[in-house]
């Protein structure tokens, strides 16, 4: 019979290297754990894809539930609002069939400045308190044109 000295050496060294197997795969799963870990934290903060909204309005109210700005369509054409703290109409810009247009808004939301853009050319308006037009410029068709008017809406000074 042969001693059991150098089979029991055989198995004590085979046993040991399975137990250093053994701490090595343990470790390799430990660093995967912490990696998968730390993706799914990380995939849980990062931005959401853009994707593309559809709607024919959008409104936006501030913290107080107030209408700041309006995004809709008025007669199939783009309009943009914009009003402020006290609800109060400011700037609306749009884009009709004829051209763009830029309506700014004194305190009250009433109408003092427009500026358009149609076919025939560029024009800016200013207006006063009570709404009448008292400036006007105007390139129609090429032809620049200068009005000044009184408060009741007649021109007193022309320029061609």
């Amino acid at each position: 019979m042969t001693s059991p000295i150098p089979e029991l050496a055989a198995v004590v060294a085979r046993l040991d290297k399975v137990e250093r197997q053994d701490r090595k795969l343990r470790r390799a799963g430990i660093a995967v754990l912490v990696l998968a870990a730390a993706g799914l934290l990380m995939g849980g903060q990062a931005m959401p894809k853009a994707r593309t909204v559809e709607a024919e309005s959008f409104v936006l109210k501030d913290g107080a539930g107030k209408i700041r700005a309006e995004l809709n369509l008025r007669k199939d054409m783009p309009v943009l609002v914009l009003y402020d703290e006290n609800g109060k109409f400011r700037v609306m810009l749009d884009a009709f069939k004829d051209g763009p247009g830029l309506i700014l808004a004194d305190e009250n939301g009433k109408p003092r400045a427009a500026l358009a853009v149609s076919k025939v050319g560029p024009a800016l308006i200013l207006r006063d308190d009570n709404g009448k037009t008292r400036a006007g410029l105007d390139v129609l068709e090429n032809e620049p044109e200068l009005h000044l008017d009184d408060e009741t809406g007649k021109t007193v000074w022309r320029a061609p």
